[in-house]
């Protein structure tokens, strides 16, 4: 007798734990419904049908439960009953805890549409009052304009604003580079013999260019004959 007892407890807290698992897998479905952008007014058969199986579950869990009890009850083992006890008390609490995570579901849910119902109404409104009063329309239409012109016009002058600080840099730049020049020109016409010793250079630098620009050249040529 036992031996049955101790079978039928392990095979319904099986049974219990398999629904347990399912109303977690149920939830994460259940809760997507309320995150899709445009939530449906009302309930979609996905939805209901994910809601009807939560409660389903929920209904078959407590049935386990009251089985459960009613064999802990027929034991006389006292310590095979009191640890047989606390799986009973952590499977009520887990049910009562689904209980709860499915009352705020279902309010996330209702809370959901009725916003979306109150953006759909806010919507109809002005449609509404805008075909009733053209002139209206008109108006916040001119005035949506006028504010996008102002915004075209605020970043055209950020524009023009950073254009002339670049311009100011550059200006700067030019009149140190050309006192760098100066200096370098009136130390250079201190020192004898150094202006003559810089043309040359300048000139060696210039032969040196012609000559290999005219080597490049040639070579072009060649590799267009040989093609």
């Amino acid at each position: 007798m036992a031996s049955s007892t101790g079978t039928g407890w392990a095979q319904l807290r099986q049974q219990a734990r398999s629904l347990e698992t399912q109303t977690d897998t149920l939830f994460h479905t259940f809760s997507q419904f309320a995150s899709v952008p445009n939530i449906p007014i009302k309930p979609s058969e996905d939805e209901r049908q994910t809601e009807s199986k939560i409660q389903e579950i929920l209904e078959k869990r407590e049935t386990l439960i009251s089985q459960l009890s009613r064999l802990l009850d027929s034991e006389a083992t006292l310590t095979a009953s009191a640890t047989k006890q606390n799986n009973l008390s952590r499977h009520r609490e887990v049910l009562q805890e689904h209980r709860r995570e499915l009352a705020r579901l279902k309010s996330q849910l209702q809370e959901a549409r009725n916003r979306a119902n109150l953006l759909s109404n806010v919507r109809s409104d002005v449609n509404a009052y805008h075909s009733s009063n053209p002139e209206a329309a008109e108006a916040e239409y001119m005035i949506g304009e006028r504010r996008r012109i102002d915004n075209s016009n605020n970043m055209t002058d950020s524009v023009l604003s950073q254009a002339y600080a670049v311009n100011e840099s550059f200006v700067l730049q030019r009149e140190t580079l050309a006192s760098i020049q100066r200096r370098i020109t009136g130390a250079a016409s201190q020192v004898p013999g150094l202006n003559s010793l810089i043309g040359r250079i300048s000139a060696k630098k210039r032969r040196d260019g012609i000559i290999m620009g005219s080597f490049i050249a040639f070579c072009f040529l060649m590799f267009l004959y040989f093609m």
